[in-house]
């Protein structure tokens, strides 16, 4: 798609191949799928890279990192607080205008090729969803029937931030897989 920094936001019939690293399972398969002919909505990703520049811009990765570093994750009360901690700074850090943009002009092409405005999903891709002796998928939170811009942003920061509710946390730490890579999908 034309304009659009493919580092921040792949269209699925974008002609790129799929990068596992980049997108997520979710959405390399829906890359893979579209460009095999098969009857997929067009949408696009919010690429691992968006997020990983957000929290590093932001100032969140050494938050986060500081936070979970001495988590107990027996301690129930502890881990509320740290997850609410967390998924708070998420949502209301400002993402920088680069990466907005990015997400504007692919929202607007998307759109574009509709007469009417078409409602979209925001919900995860993570890249290690399915692992030999863990499964993180309906970890994270999805978003149906978003209409407007501003509220595609509002629902991607908190599809981010779901990756860090108690559950999810947890589950993580108890099973090796601090690292967190994400990517949103917009169908």
């Amino acid at each position: 798609m034309s304009g659009i920094d493919t580092r921040y936001v792949q269209f699925f019939d974008g002609g790129i191949a799929p990068e596992h690293d980049l997108l997520g399972g979710k959405c390399a398969s829906l890359v893979t799928m579209t460009a095999a002919g098969m009857p997929v909505p067009p949408g696009f990703a919010v690429t691992t890279a968006t997020y990983d520049e957000f929290v590093e811009e932001s100032g969140l990765a050494a938050t986060i990192s500081t936070l979970l570093e001495d988590l107990d994750t027996d301690d129930v009360t502890s881990v509320d607080r740290v997850s609410q901690l967390i998924r708070d700074r998420i949502c209301s850090a400002p993402v920088p205008q680069h990466l907005r943009e990015a997400v504007i002009a692919a929202w607007g092409q998307l759109q574009g090729r509709f007469a009417e405005p078409v409602p979209v999903a925001v919900r995860s891709s993570a890249t290690a969803e399915d692992l030999p002796d863990a499964s993180f998928a309906g970890q994270q939170d999805t978003y149906l029937w978003l209409t407007e811009e501003q509220e595609v942003h509002e629902h991607i920061r908190k599809c981010w931030a779901s990756l860090y509710t108690s559950r999810a946390i947890t589950y993580r730490l108890k099973n090796g897989a601090l690292e967190v890579e994400t990517a949103i999908e917009n169908l």
